[in-house]
């Protein structure tokens, strides 16, 4: 299939390489060695013409040209090429493949040229560290003590470890979320802390931490005992609020094994309880995946069985609208079964109008347009699955060259 092992290599990579000894040419006939009075098309071009014309390219191409001579990767890493004409043209979410259960290595798939790319990512250890990504940003922390947390652009590779997060040192369950403004760049982390009450497992104590770029501070802005409920790992910031998903911790009815949390940002108050802003989730689910396209709340949910509803019968979407959800669409069942053995629990993930679904078991990876409400699969992953147990996981990213930490 076309596209399965065409990524760049050296040149993504290792943009910022060396790369004098590239220069421009000139074109030769193909009779005997006669020179032909051809003039280079890129000794013509000013630099500010030359500069739009590659900005039109996808960002994998636009590596490439940077590989082309001196003068064009001079043009692609200047501070004005990545700051007023990366943007000319809008780019589709990649979508990074984690393809090892311990090691942080994988692949990265451009839904514009449909082709997988070998990129590394900064400082990230291992492929369970909690990731957010928002306009070409991406956060993560590590999972064992979550006192490491970096936001990286995984494009330019420009990254910065923030300090260590307020509130519990010890807790059960964490969600990480990021948000960036588009116009500012600025950008506001949330963490939601959730451990279990020692000897009363249906309370736990929840907290909620936020970090502002601007101040370089984290703020602890909510604190409160949950009876019935307990956090998780699920959350999303969208048009200033900031949404995460609530598990029961027993004693409950089936059908309300989940729940939504909504804590608006702008009016950070820790008065009032947060069970008050719950909201339903639309059917019994065996998990939930929230995502924020163009500043509306996405769900992505594995729909469980009227009978037993931790076993997954379909996938579906849900926009919320208010209190209310609406289905925007359901999964096919041909590509339900394309996944082969689908697991209760998956990973999705989505920004702008496209939203990637994968199995943990297979790398296998679905995306759905949401503009024109079409499933298609991605080009089949350079990696495939060696041992029965190995996991696969992933996270979308705008690709962007003008975002920094």
């Amino acid at each position: 299939m076309e596209g399965e092992t065409s990524w760049v290599n050296n040149c993504f990579e290792n943009p910022t390489r060396d790369i004098g000894e590239f220069d421009s040419f000139s074109e030769h006939s193909d009779e005997g060695n006669k020179e032909v009075n051809a003039i280079s098309v890129d000794l013509i071009l000013p630099d500010d013409l030359l500069e739009r014309i590659l900005a039109c390219l996808p960002i994998a191409s636009i590596f490439r040209a940077g590989c082309v001579c001196k003068r064009w990767h001079e043009i692609v890493s200047s501070r004005r090429f990545l700051w007023n004409f990366s943007p000319v043209l809008p780019q589709k979410p990649w979508y990074f493949m984690f393809t090892s259960s311990d090691e942080p290595v994988g692949y990265a798939f451009d839904p514009i040229l449909r082709k997988w790319f070998g990129i590394d990512l900064p400082y990230i250890q291992k492929s369970n560290w909690f990731i957010a990504s928002s306009c070409g940003l991406v956060s993560f922390m590590d999972n064992d003590s979550r006192s490491e947390l970096y936001v990286c652009n995984p494009i330019t590779k420009r990254c910065m470890k923030l300090q260590e997060p307020p509130g519990l040192k010890v807790y059960d369950y964490s969600a990480l979320a990021i948000y960036v403004n588009r116009i500012s760049h600025g950008y506001t982390i949330s963490i939601v802390k959730s451990k279990l009450c020692p000897g009363n497992f249906f309370q736990s104590d929840l907290s909620i931490h936020i970090y502002d770029s601007e101040t370089r501070m984290w703020v602890t802005s909510c604190t409160e005992v949950m009876t019935g409920w307990r956090g998780g790992d699920e959350s999303v910031i969208c048009g200033g609020v900031l949404y995460f998903l609530i598990y029961s911790a027993g004693g409950g009815a089936t059908e309300t094994r989940h729940g939504l949390i909504r804590y608006n940002l702008s009016n950070r108050s820790s008065h009032g309880l947060l069970i008050r802003s719950f909201i339903k989730v639309p059917c019994p689910l065996t998990c939930g995946r929230l995502m924020n396209l163009n500043e509306k709340l996405v769900m992505v949910g594995g729909i469980g069985k009227q009978d037993r509803p931790d076993i997954i019968k379909g996938i579906g979407i849900w926009v919320l609208n208010g209190k209310d959800w609406q289905e925007i669409a359901r999964m096919p069942h041909k590509f339900f079964q394309g996944f082969g053995e689908f697991d209760e629990v998956f990973a999705s993930s989505g920004t702008n109008n496209h939203i990637y679904i994968q199995s943990y078991g297979a790398p296998a990876l679905l995306v759905f347009d949401i503009n024109q409400k079409q499933w298609k699969w991605s080009q089949k992953c350079p990696v495939s699955k060696r041992f029965p147990l190995q996991l696969f996981t992933g996270f979308c990213f705008e690709p962007r060259l003008d975002m920094a930490p």
